[in-house]
């Protein structure tokens, strides 16, 4: 478990705890902060899971994330050369 993760995982149950603590007194702000806590480390966990995964997919098939990083590109490319008004910005 690398270090992102291991805090992210830290961070979750800290936010249980405080969203239980602010069950139990009834405070509403206290609920709310041990929930965002909470989800902040979740998030953590899943971005050091993605990032992983990234990270293990390229090193054993460079080419093939090579293919799927160029796609994603020009899809953006196409996405944002078509979206949204058409307006002069070289004036």
């Amino acid at each position: 478990m690398d270090t992102d993760s291991a805090q992210g995982a830290v961070k979750e149950a800290v936010g249980k705890v405080q969203g239980a603590a602010g069950d139990v007194s009834g405070d509403t702000g206290e609920q709310m902060a041990g929930k965002a806590r909470e989800l902040s480390g979740k998030a953590q966990q899943l971005c050091a899971s993605t990032t992983s995964l990234v990270r293990d997919t390229t090193v054993e098939s460079p080419f093939t994330t090579l293919a799927v990083v160029a796609l994603a590109g020009f899809v953006a490319g196409a996405l944002w050369s078509h979206g949204g008004s058409h307006r002069d910005y070289h004036r």
